[in-house]
């Protein structure tokens, strides 16, 4: 079960003026499921994006920074669920463009307008004539109040859709910012999520949206790991429709563009914590805190250390407090220089190491209290310097192996 997560209220899902989604049931591996999503942009809006560092890439993610890189302005995404079109070779790469020609055609604009994205089994040819057949009824079904439909649409191992919505006063104007994403499993973005679409309709200069985007990314997405796998179809893309009456923003560091920021983070961060609660066998929502790092990278080394290591994440699904395994992975982390009589360990309140060693007042029935909690946060501080990161992870269940064992079946 997710961790305190439940599913968004449709209601709670603001319309993002000049974007509407289309979401129907095309039968790419399974019938009777929306699997098949078209997000369909008004003319002059802004798109930017992240994709994932695996360099062993889906042919959508080659395909999405192709036309990304075009700026022909792109007015379309097309998202299919249940293939993943990854290790396809050129065969992959032609039947994503196929898709994209066929959806182009509908809508009467150049191919190179549309990004195709798409998620599932890797090394499976894409039913590109399903995804033809289904682009008809998806485009009947355009609403600009479809965001909840289409979170269900993105979904592959995840038990509920993730989906969140902001609001914030910008000039006297009210601007929205609404987003979806899919990921259980499969989780270390390094660069971006599973899949994550966030609008606004604000007005802000296209030239910031890249920026805006990879520091949404780096503060969300890039802060959590399931499994410590990086996918190969990673996207997470910023749309600005530009639709909001006020004033243009200029800059990230003015007063609007702040305000706008703090809201994509925000929707940002709510998405990539929706993940986590929803990891695949997940029992509990671990929040990894390292401070007293010389520079945020050498937190991020330790942080990381911790919430990938498989020794870790089963102590904390038996909710036993094997504490020595976390100043283990604190060790091996890859500060060459690391002081381990400096180091302090907390888990919430309890004060578990100091200096290095078992504090005199701990005692193994409060970390066993507080391992049995289903949200619980392990604070590190390295005595070094004054740098800080988080890092949002989840335990490691039987659960997860059956699900990723019986995947393909």
């Amino acid at each position: 079960m997710p961790v305190h997560l439940s599913a968004p209220d449709p209601v709670s899902l603001h319309p993002v003026p000049g974007a509407r989604w289309g979401v129907t049931m095309a039968g790419i591996r399974k019938v009777d499921r929306r699997d098949l999503c078209v997000l369909v942009l008004d003319e002059g809006s802004s798109v930017a994006g992240v994709f994932t560092k695996n360099r062993f890439c889906a042919a959508p993610v080659q395909i999405c920074r192709e036309h990304l890189a075009g700026h022909q302005g792109i007015r379309a995404l097309l998202i299919n669920t249940g293939n993943a079109n990854a290790g396809t070779g050129e065969d992959g790469l032609a039947r994503a463009r196929l898709s994209c020609e066929a959806l182009a055609k509908l809508l009467n604009i150049g191919s190179h307008q549309v990004l195709p994205f798409s998620t599932g089994v890797i090394m499976e040819n894409l039913p590109v004539e399903r995804i033809v057949a289904g682009l008809p009824a998806a485009l009947a079904a355009l609403s600009s109040n479809a965001w909840g439909e289409a979170a269900q649409g993105i979904m592959t191992t995840d038990t509920l859709p993730k989906a969140v919505s902001r609001q914030v006063q910008i000039q006297g104007q009210t601007v929205t910012v609404t987003g979806i994403s899919k990921g259980a499993g499969m989780i270390r973005p390094n660069m971006a999520t599973m899949l994550g679409f966030v609008a606004t309709d604000a007005n802000i200069a296209p030239e910031l949206l890249q920026s805006l985007v990879s520091e949404a990314a780096d503060a969300s997405f890039n802060r959590i790991t399931i499994d410590g796998d990086t996918s190969t179809n990673d996207s997470f893309v910023l749309i600005a429709t530009h639709k909001a009456a006020h004033a243009r923003i200029e800059s990230l560091h003015s007063a609007e563009g702040q305000a706008l920021r703090d809201a994509v983070i925000s929707v940002s961060q709510t998405l990539a914590q929706a993940i986590v609660r929803d990891g695949e066998g997940a029992t509990k929502f671990i929040s990894v805190v390292v401070e007293g790092g010389r520079d945020e990278a050498e937190c991020q080394l330790a942080a990381y250390a911790i919430a990938h290591s498989p020794l870790v994440k089963t102590a904390f699904f038996a909710s036993d407090p094997n504490l020595g395994r976390i100043l283990a992975a604190v060790g091996y982390a890859g500060i060459s220089d690391l002081d381990q009589t400096l180091i302090d360990l907390f888990l919430d309140d309890v004060h578990v190491v100091r200096h290095g060693g078992r504090h005199p007042d701990y005692r193994e029935e409060d970390g066993q209290r507080v391992m049995k909690q289903s949200e619980i946060t392990v604070r590190v501080n390295l005595h070094r310097g004054a740098a800080r990161t988080t890092v949002w992870t989840c335990d490691l269940s039987h659960d997860y192996v059956s699900i990723n064992a019986d995947y393909r079946s």
